[in-house]
């Protein structure tokens, strides 16, 4: 299926699909989980443990939407709280696209989906066989040598574009070097770091 199909896949067959008889019958489904998050209160193994399921629910009704009904879903804890859906097992490369752009857009419609469920958005990553950590690994290693770079030539460093979750990745890297800055310039697609070395 094409990169461009995802979408339209998502909506005529997942959306219109799903049961909203279920959904109708538990709009307070998630109300306490709802306001111990948004209080800030630490929320219980249970609580997250439902927010996955239903996590897991959709991206498994989108993964059968491909073909792949025997994918394994593993579910893991974030560096920053963000609930990561790693999938593994089947032919996976279509969900990953060129640069990850599918991946992206699968990601946008789980936390759509996800947070139109709960009445609330909780951060959640979908990654394909380990390949946002591959590529965390990357931008990570490359933050920090473009960050060298700032500061041996005592000037700017412009990075290439990059999606919004790659910048953001940019920025939790650097952040606690004090001898750098980090800020974003340009509009998407186009959007991009600036690392800066800060004059001691």
């Amino acid at each position: 299926m094409e990169e461009g199909n995802l979408d339209e896949v998502v909506e005529s067959e997942v959306v219109v699909s799903g049961d909203t008889d279920v959904q109708d019958s538990s709009v307070d489904e998630f109300a306490q989980i709802r306001e111990h998050y948004e209080a800030g209160v630490a929320l219980t193994d249970d609580e997250t443990d439902r927010i996955a399921d239903v996590a897991v629910e959709y991206l498994r009704g989108i993964l059968n939407l491909f073909g792949e009904t025997h994918s394994s879903i593993d579910e893991y804890d974030g560096d920053e709280g963000e609930l990561i859906l790693d999938v593994s097992g089947g032919d996976l490369a279509v969900l990953i696209g060129r640069h990850g752009r599918t991946l992206e857009a699968l990601q946008t419609v789980i936390s759509t989906l996800v947070s139109s469920r709960l009445k609330f958005y909780y951060p959640i990553v979908v990654d394909i066989e380990s390949y946002r950590s591959r590529a965390k690994k990357k931008i990570e290693q490359m933050a920090l040598n473009a960050a060298s770079r700032a500061k041996s030539h005592g000037s700017s460093v412009k990075l290439a574009p990059m999606n919004a979750y790659d910048r953001r990745l940019v920025h939790l890297t650097l952040r606690d070097d004090p001898e750098v800055t980090t800020h974003s310039e340009g509009d998407d697609p186009d959007r991009y770091v600036v690392i800066t070395p800060v004059k001691l």
